[in-house]
């Protein structure tokens, strides 16, 4: 590419792209919570969300994968970066218009096509857009504007969670379930009205544009014909795993489960409207108070009886669901770890595969079969906190957080990747080593400022926030540290998350919700490590072995449902399911060690340093 200025206004638009994906991305960490209350869906449920979301992102790669490998022709460079990202853009307002019209007939499987559709157009503004980027300006400066692209995408999934939170809840002012379920969606059709409107807008600006290159690249992709079979063979037996879990939401057991479900609900609103009519004020309505609730306050006959009535019936009704519920949720949770071992077992078969080097294209290369299995438990752990972190505050122990009090502890989830993110995108830029020391400090503590600042503009309480920044300080060290080597840096961030997440198994209150928060510090620095690692030394794959990895973004489809699943079970719940995270960042620690030595025995001279993503 030969040296030229950068396009400042087409760099100027692009990173509207970068920002929508963060901004849609972080706040379905709100919109699940909501949704569980909203359409009284189990956590599982709720996942789908996400399952939906991130699904797009490996349907969309594959078929650009499936296409480049059975014709011989790279469908994006063939239209090129500017058109393939105004298609997507253009695809993603057509899901914003199917959001819309299934928020307003209150339709939740019509909300999860909508957000597929609009993902699906992401996946193929990713694909896309980061070779764009360089393509905006002088090819040896590219990577600085990648990481501003990144340091915008962060910033969207900041101000993400708390503007769909003000969207749903209207008020920063505590709304407790019952009322949520009489909240009107209207605002959240503006937001996706007001969001689809933005895709157009920048879709046109960009495609107009005589000064945005087109991007046109003519290079043949390398064919890959027996990962593709791999990879269908793969999706095939997903769709097999996944059918009996979402079919057994449709059985005879699950509809007689939800009748005894909603008889309580209506139960309790009756023992509800005599608490209120009391002349005390009955705070905790917790299931573990709801049967001492007539002994311990002074309520006369008739409301006695009544309110005894209630609560034995409830009592004799959950009886009834539990043989109901048992079955059912064993045979939804080994279906879905069958999914799960069907992805890990499908790639390490291509990574042990012999003789593999003819058409198996970047497979052939165990660090990116191995990379491909980091990205996907990353990106499944990184979302899965975000997802079901919600619930976890809901937790009496965890604070009793309404649905509409989480919004700062989630934009300060996603702003921990922010504030990693910026952090690490001090090294593309040419200072002294002393003066980046300095900002490794600065940089971190003015974003933190940053994202407090955010959720008190937007009208929230931040003082439960204030001493999160030891764990910035934490964050901080561990950057020190690490010296901008990849698999240091990965290996010690996972070590931190596994640490991070077991103290929040075992304790309970402001320090394991500070714990929990910070694997967002954790995670922030992961993927330019995971990626960098993942396409050394593979030479004229990198553009394939990208896709592969992006593929690989399906690991937040799969992860959070499980982990909701997980928390379904009555002798789990959702603080136990965050083991699930122990796991992912295990195996990114291992990751981490076993490819550096292996790119050591491959003779791959490896010392970059860590990019901001």
């Amino acid at each position: 590419m030969q040296k030229s200025a950068t396009n400042y206004s087409a760099l100027a638009t692009l990173t509207l792209v970068f920002f929508f994906w963060g901004f849609i991305a972080a706040g379905n960490s709100i919109f699940i919570p909501f949704c569980k209350s909203y359409f009284n869906l189990d956590q599982f449920q709720s996942q789908l969300i996400d399952f939906a979301f991130y699904l797009a992102y490996y349907i969309g790669a594959l078929v650009l994968f499936a296409i480049g490998s059975s014709t011989g022709k790279d469908i994006v460079g063939y239209w090129g970066y500017k058109k393939s990202i105004v298609y997507g853009l253009i695809f993603s307002a057509l899901g914003a218009g199917a959001m819309i019209v299934s928020v307003y007939f209150n339709v939740f499987s019509g909300m999860l096509i909508g957000l597929f559709v609009v993902a699906l157009g992401f996946s193929l503004q990713q694909t896309a857009a980061n070779p764009f980027m360089i393509a905006l300006g002088d090819e040896a400066t590219g990577s600085n504007r990648i990481n501003l692209g990144g340091g915008i995408n962060s910033f969207g999934t900041l101000i993400g969670p708390l503007i769909l939170a003000l969207a749903l809840f209207g008020t920063a002012a505590s709304v407790d379930d019952d009322m949520i379920k009489s909240l009107s969606l209207n605002k959240v059709i503006i937001l996706y009205a007001c969001v689809g409107a933005l895709f157009i807008g920048v879709a046109v600006l960009l495609g107009v544009s005589k000064k945005v290159p087109a991007g046109i690249k003519e290079e043949k992709p390398e064919k890959a014909m027996k990962a593709l079979r791999i990879l269908v063979i793969i999706t095939g037996l997903l769709i097999i795993c996944f059918v009996p879990v979402f079919s057994s939401y449709l059985t005879s057991e699950q509809k007689l489960i939800e009748n005894y479900q909603a008889e309580n609900k209506e139960l309790k609103e009756g023992i509800e409207k005599i608490f209120d009519n009391a002349e005390f004020k009955y705070e905790s309505r917790t299931d573990e108070k709801w049967k001492d609730a007539y002994q311990t306050y002074n309520i006369t006959s008739p409301a006695q009886d009544t309110v005894k009535v209630n609560l034995n019936t409830i009592v004799e009704n959950d009886k009834q669901i539990k043989p109901l519920r048992q079955p059912l949720e064993n045979r939804r949770i080994i279906w879905l770890a069958a999914g799960l071992l069907v992805i890990i077992l499908g790639i390490l078969f291509t990574h042990f595969k012999k003789n593999k080097k003819a058409d198996w294209g970047a497979m052939q290369y165990p660090q990116i079969t191995l990379g491909m299995i980091a990205i996907f438990f990353y990106v499944g752990v990184e979302v899965a906190i975000g997802s079901n972190l919600g619930e976890l505050l809901k937790q009496d122990n965890f604070g009793g957080y309404g649905s509409s009090d989480i919004a700062p502890f989630i934009a300060m989830f996603w702003g921990s990747l922010m504030i990693g993110r910026w952090t690490g995108s001090i090294n593309v830029f040419p200072l002294s080593r002393g003066l980046k020391l300095l900002l490794k400090f600065v940089v971190p503590l003015v974003a933190f400022g940053v994202v407090l600042l955010c959720s008190k503009l937007a009208g929230y309480q931040i003082d439960m926030l204030y001493w999160y920044v030891i764990c910035v300080l934490v964050q901080i060290v561990a950057f020190v540290i690490t010296r901008d080597k990849p698999v240091l840096t990965l290996s010690v961030f996972g070590s931190l998350g596994i640490v991070a997440l077991l103290i929040g198994l075992f304790t309970s209150g402001t320090v394991a919700i500070y714990a929990i928060l910070s694997c967002g510090l954790f995670c922030s620095i992961m993927w330019p490590c995971i990626f960098s690692l993942s396409i050394a030394g593979i030479g004229k794959y990198q553009g394939q072995g990208a896709a592969f990895l992006i593929m690989m973004i399906l690991g937040g489809a799969i992860i959070p449902p499980i982990q909701g699943k997980l928390a379904d079970f009555e002798n789990i719940g959702i603080q136990n399911s965050f083991f699930i995270g122990v796991i992912c960042f295990s195996y990114l620690t291992f990751f981490a060690i076993y490819v550096g030595k292996l790119l050591k025995k491959q003779g791959v001279a490896f010392d970059d340093q860590v990019g901001g993503h």
